[in-house]
């Protein structure tokens, strides 16, 4: 895997599944009529079969009905040294059963190349979109169709999962759910069921969390004779951990993990806090959809 699919693919996978904050709390029977407005900031470590190759942050502004998630990632180490890889991506839209994303933006780069991609959207149905350089055409995609853009969520969108179930926000029922992602290019989606629930102790969060197992299904715009397609649509070793915002009705992840064919590569908090400041990782990586 070259060094641009690692970051994209490690930026991505944060992306599909991750923010969280000091604001996590066990939960409380918060109506969104009554929530506070959030904000959170989480520092995440990335590493791959157990190596450590990068950071990431991730900040979420949650208000009644809407909010905003800025996220940021870079390869450290060797890998970062040689490649200088970084990216980032910010999102924005309304809180419903689902975000429901107006606008969405990624910047992926390294020291010889990079991909940028902008999509406006209304109440998550894409309206323009753009990819910087265009994708080649290998005749091989499978085409994303009007339908394909329509009732989706962005990646950095799908970061933020508000409750389905009125109860508790640790209810099993949380965690079993269908993500219809668009990054801009293909169309996926990621399928989550409740795995068990686990107690966890973490600076600033002490209490349960959903562990919900991760599937991977390909809709459009993906090449389906392509090894490492038909790999992450039979994977079965990625999940989620989910832990509930206090003040909210939003879950958010505080670990993913994706077996890849080079390793696990597992993301995990490491530092979050209630409106924290962005960090350099942000700071030097940061995207003005």
């Amino acid at each position: 895997m070259c060094a641009m699919r690692l970051l994209r693919a490690s930026l991505l996978a944060t992306l599909g599944v991750i923010p969280a904050s000091e604001g996590f709390a066990r939960p409380k029977a918060t109506s969104a009529k009554t929530a506070a407005p959030a904000t959170v900031t989480v520092d995440y470590g990335i590493a791959l079969a157990g190596i450590p190759i990068g950071t990431a942050q991730v900040s979420g502004l949650f208000e009644t009905t809407r909010y905003r998630m800025d996220v940021s990632a870079r390869l450290t180490g060797l890998v970062g040294a040689v490649t200088g890889g970084m990216g980032s991506a910010r999102a924005n839209g309304l809180i419903a059963e689902g975000p429901q994303p107006n606008t969405f933006a990624i910047s992926t780069k390294t020291s010889n190349s990079g991909i940028a991609v902008r999509m406006a959207l209304a109440r998550g149905n894409v309206t323009q979109s753009e990819v910087t350089p265009p994708l080649i055409d290998m005749g091989d995609r499978v085409p994303v169709t009007p339908a394909n853009k329509r009732g989706i969520v962005d990646p950095a969108s799908a970061l933020m999962m508000p409750a389905v179930s009125r109860g508790e926000l640790t209810d099993q029922a949380n965690c079993n759910r269908t993500i219809p992602i668009f990054d801009g290019a293909t169309r996926f989606n990621v399928v989550l069921s409740y795995g068990e629930t686990r107690n966890v102790e973490k600076p600033g969060y002490s209490g349960p969390v959903l562990v919900c197992n991760a599937r991977y299904q390909a809709i459009a715009g993906h090449r389906p004779d392509r090894p490492g397609v038909k790999f992450m649509e039979d994977n079965r070793d990625m999940s989620v951990w989910l832990a509930p915002v206090e003040g909210t009705r939003v879950l958010l992840p505080v670990r993913i993990a994706v077996r890849t064919t080079l390793g696990t590569n597992i993301i995990e908090a490491t530092r979050w806090s209630r409106g924290g400041a962005p960090s350099q990782v942000a700071q030097a990586a940061s995207v003005d959809p």
